[in-house]
């Protein structure tokens, strides 16, 4: 997709949470949750942001609304640099960018009913009210497998999977062109969560949806993202199209996820690769690669020299000093062990 703007360009956005102690307060270090992350999305695009717990996937969602103010970094929409841009303005631009949270219950009001929490949503932004907006949230509703007959019910009425298609509706309802979908199935029985990803992949197919799709599962990012990026401790260290990350691994860290999705098949065995040692501290992180004391293919250089993001096949970026090496550490039967589509 040469030559064409993306729809959402983030340029070495970092987040950084002061620590504070003492009784006056003062700032002795800092959280680096997002540490220099750079990615586009094009339109129609979805891009799946993956890793563990804890490695800055969802302060980095929320950075690109600006939920959370970014300690430093270009954020760009549809060509407009929004970092810097006054309250108004980035109030009409989130009628183009919506997210879907983790939680379908905590992200609902329990005192409003469906109705009601959609309807707000229309007339804040001036798109509809009286008997219009009682139409869009029938048609809503209609969209995401409810009834329009349940548009008087409280969230405490529903199961969580309906809850998250209401969080969904909620999205939508501003048409907008971007979706943050901050682990929209984390929170839902694995049953549940194949049909909130079938129906976020077929909205997104037939309403031109944008989506940054963030989850710790790789088997569902694969399932429904064009591209994937790896984040390990608030850096990118991979990225590429979803095959090719699944197939083609090129750094130690995306091999080590790979091997830890369970295979289908209670006879088939597969050798994990266990990580040695625990996360390291977001306000200490090693030196040079973040990722070299738990590598398995770690070398000096690593602890000494940090690996850019390099381009190590047309398209296919990883952060790593040895990403041609990778292939050859591979454990047998890896690739053939990756998940398959839903």
């Amino acid at each position: 997709m040469s030559g064409v703007t993306p729809l959402l360009e983030v340029t070495n956005l970092k987040k950084y949470f002061p620590i504070k102690r003492g009784v006056i307060s003062r700032t002795v270090s800092h959280v680096r949750a997002v540490d220099g992350v750079s990615f586009s999305v094009n339109e129609g695009e979805v891009l799946g942001l993956v890793g563990e717990s804890g490695c800055g996937k969802t302060t980095t969602g929320r950075c690109v609304l600006r939920l959370i103010e970014p300690t430093e970094g270009s954020i760009k929409f549809a060509g407009e640099e929004i970092t810097g841009l006054p309250f108004g303005r980035m109030r009409d631009l989130r009628r183009q960018m919506q997210i879907i949270f983790q939680d379908p219950y905590s992200s609902l009001n329990p005192r409003l009913s469906v109705r009601t929490m959609l309807t707000e949503v229309l007339k804040v932004h001036g798109i509809a009210k009286g008997q219009q907006a009682q139409a869009r949230v029938a048609e809503l509703l209609e969209l995401v497998g409810l009834s329009s007959s349940q548009a008087a019910r409280y969230p405490h009425e529903f199961s969580g999977g309906q809850r998250q298609r209401i969080g969904i509706a909620r999205a939508l309802a501003l048409n907008p062109r971007l979706i943050i979908a901050d682990e929209p199935v984390s929170a839902l029985d694995v049953s549940i969560q194949a049909q909130i990803v079938n129906l976020l992949r077929d909205l997104q197919r037939e309403m031109s949806l944008t989506y940054l799709f963030i989850a710790h599962d790789l088997s569902v990012v694969e399932h429904i993202s064009n591209r994937v990026a790896v984040m390990y401790l608030g850096r990118i260290v991979e990225l590429a199209d979803s095959m090719t990350v699944y197939h083609d691994p090129r750094h130690p860290y995306t091999v080590s996820l790979l091997s830890a999705i369970p295979i289908p098949d209670p006879v088939a065995r597969k050798k994990r690769i266990i990580l040695t040692g625990d996360v390291p501290n977001p306000s200490k992180p090693p030196s040079g690669c973040h990722f070299h004391p738990r590598c398995f293919m770690a070398q000096p250089v690593c602890s000494v020299e940090e690996p850019p993001l390099r381009e190590v096949l047309p398209g296919h970026h990883s952060a790593c000093h040895f990403a041609e090496d990778v292939p050859a550490k591979i454990p047998a039967g890896l690739q053939s062990a990756a998940p398959k589509t839903i």
